[in-house]
């Protein structure tokens, strides 16, 4: 597709084929039935874990403003914070933040930072020593702007009167109140572990007595010891009730899992009794899946709020103790009588569906002249960028799309009541990409924009389908497809505002030696399944052919299938299609 060409939403759709262009716009209040998603929050589709290539231990994700932030356990010598537009931090920003002091009481050591949004400010609660572990403390750092990924001063020392060994500390927010939670020893030997918790009359300081809370005292906490473990705390909320959720037995084990304490509803946490303990894990390593000491977790909201997420590392191998331990994500459900259930943790090859509202990066500010910053892309690319706007002038008003200064579109933004829609395509850069929208005039609004390409190695791969990593694909990843009947990859949760025809690109490897053909179709839907030809080139040379399929508002579920050859599928990207 040339990078000029563009299609548009507005309620009825109209043709103009002079341009051979699809105008159409979505009013707020339009139905599924009239064949618009009113409901329509994004282009849907799915990752895989894990969520960083890189070792991430003790992993906490924050969500604010459009993106997310992480913090992990990084060698242990400094704070380093992670940035992502979504949950996959694989092609994150990252930068250390901070770094200690030489020959401090906190120069060593340092382990599980916990990134928080506290009272309007940002801080990171650490663990750390002098190169003793027995000297382990807790310390907390305070950003000095309202940016995460600015530069951080060191506040000191986060303790009660005992000043005992103390790990794995955080804040939990309750009403008005503050608390700190932490894991540590009752005297001063390395025999186990407790959670315990204090008021704090502000982010830097307990105000009063450790409580004990629980000690390791279940068998399955128990595993992988002595020394016998509580730690790796986070705080969850559900409809007015608070949780701590908790990790158990040993970290150097498979054994590792997580339990939870629940407070009950309206009553002091300072007192023990008020929390139940839940006498089974949580969360805990599945061998058929493949995982194994899963813990040390964060609980994060989708991008539009609607969704709870947990956040938590583990490993690939019963005897990977400290090493391999990434961060990988998963939703969280309740049933009709408020308990958690989280099920099984998910295998390395389980396609998931993105946190809700993933993908639609909304404008700092909605005005005539917007900007996006941190638009990854591994290779230079065209993609598809979907921009949503605002248009009640009662013209059609004309905008320019350019990434990183250079001029990439020029789009036509039709009167739209509602929200409107208008696809285009633009040249990304490898790296990080910024992404500028601008209409003439300064009337009209941008609200935010997507970006709707499917990278096929995070879509569920069949018996025919193998998904590698590739330097040369985008995403950094691809499915190789072997010749045969049947399905090879699905990419499910396929998201569209409107009902109609969409064009439909893959981009596509074939270096068997002649022409392929893979088939491509969209499940339940009324049209055919579409025949693309694949002309045989060299190893890596990704082509990318297009097709035209109904697709329906909201969810679509599109295969592909029956392929005659041997083909390296790189991703997919859902445009308008000016065949209307």
């Amino acid at each position: 597709m040339n990078p000029k060409r563009w299609s548009v939403l507005t309620a009825a759709v109209l043709l103009v084929a002079a341009a051979a262009i699809g105008v159409w716009a979505m009013k707020d209040n339009a139905n599924e039935e009239s064949g618009i998603a009113a409901d329509y929050n994004g282009h849907g589709g799915t990752f895989k874990n894990t969520l960083a290539e890189i070792d991430t231990p003790d992993p906490a994700v924050v969500y604010k403003d459009g993106y997310y932030y992480m913090t992990f356990t990084h060698n242990g010598a400094d704070v380093m914070v992670m940035k992502s537009r979504t949950i996959d931090f694989k092609q994150a920003e990252r930068k250390v933040v901070w770094y200690p002091d030489i020959g401090t009481n906190y120069s060593a050591e340092l382990w599980a930072p916990e990134i928080q949004f506290l009272q309007g400010k940002w801080y990171i609660y650490f663990a750390a020593d002098d190169g003793l572990n027995e000297n382990h403390r807790m310390f907390v750092l305070e950003a000095d702007t309202d940016d995460p990924m600015g530069s951080y001063t060191f506040k000191g020392q986060v303790t009660d009167d005992s000043n005992k060994w103390a790990i794995d500390g955080l804040v939990m927010e309750l009403g008005s109140k503050l608390y700190f939670v932490w894991s540590g020893w009752e005297g001063d030997i390395n025999v186990q572990q407790n959670t315990y918790i204090a008021p704090m009359s502000d982010p830097l300081t307990i105000s009063g007595p450790r409580v004990l809370l629980s000690e390791p005292d279940l068998e399955w906490e128990k595993a992988g010891g002595p020394p016998y473990i509580n730690e790796g705390h986070s705080i969850l909320h559900h409809n007015g009730q608070v949780h701590i959720v908790y990790s158990g037995a040993g970290s150097w084990s498979p054994f590792y899992a997580l339990g939870m304490l629940s407070l009950k509803e309206g009553s002091d946490p300072l007192t023990a009794s008020n929390w139940t303990k839940s006498q089974e894990p949580i969360l805990k390593m599945d061998e058929e899946a493949g995982v194994y000491g899963p813990g040390h977790n964060s609980f994060v909201s989708s991008p539009d709020g609607t969704e709870q997420w947990i956040v938590y590392h583990a490993t690939t191998a019963p005897t990977d103790g400290w090493g391999n331990r990434k961060a990988r994500a998963q939703k969280l459900e309740w049933d009709e009588a408020g308990n958690l259930q989280i099920g099984k943790p998910l295998s390395l090859d389980t396609a998931i569906e993105v946190p809700s509202g993933t993908g639609v990066f909304k404008a700092a500010t909605t005005s005539a002249d917007v900007s996006f910053d941190l638009i990854p892309s591994t290779i230079h690319t065209n993609a598809p960028v979907l921009i949503h706007y605002r248009n009640d002038t009662g013209k059609t008003l004309q905008a320019s799309v350019s990434v990183n200064g250079e001029q990439a579109a020029a789009i036509e933004l039709p009167q739209a009541a509602g929200t409107g829609y208008a696809y285009a395509d633009i040249a990304l850069g490898a790296g990080m990409n910024e992404v500028h929208i601008a209409i003439d005039g300064g009337q009209g609004m941008i609200e935010a924009m997507e970006l709707p390409r499917y990278e096929a190695e995070y879509a569920a791969v069949g018996a025919l389908g193998e998904a590698e990593e590739n330097l040369f694909a985008s995403g950094g990843g691809k499915v190789v497809i072997t010749a045969g009947e049947g399905e090879a990859v699905r990419f499910a949760n396929v998201r569209v505002p409107v009902s109609g025809s969409y064009e439909v690109r893959l981009s596509v490897a074939n270096s068997s030696g002649s022409d392929a053909e893979l088939q491509i179709r969209a499940e339940g839907g009324k049209g055919k399944a579409e025949r693309v030809i694949f002309p045989s080139g060299k190893r890596n040379n990704y082509q990318t052919q297009s097709v035209t399929l109904q697709l329906k508002a909201g969810r679509n579920a599109l295969i592909l299938e029956n392929a005659t050859a041997e083909v390296h599928v790189d991703y997919m990207d859902i445009s308008r299609s000016s065949a209307q």
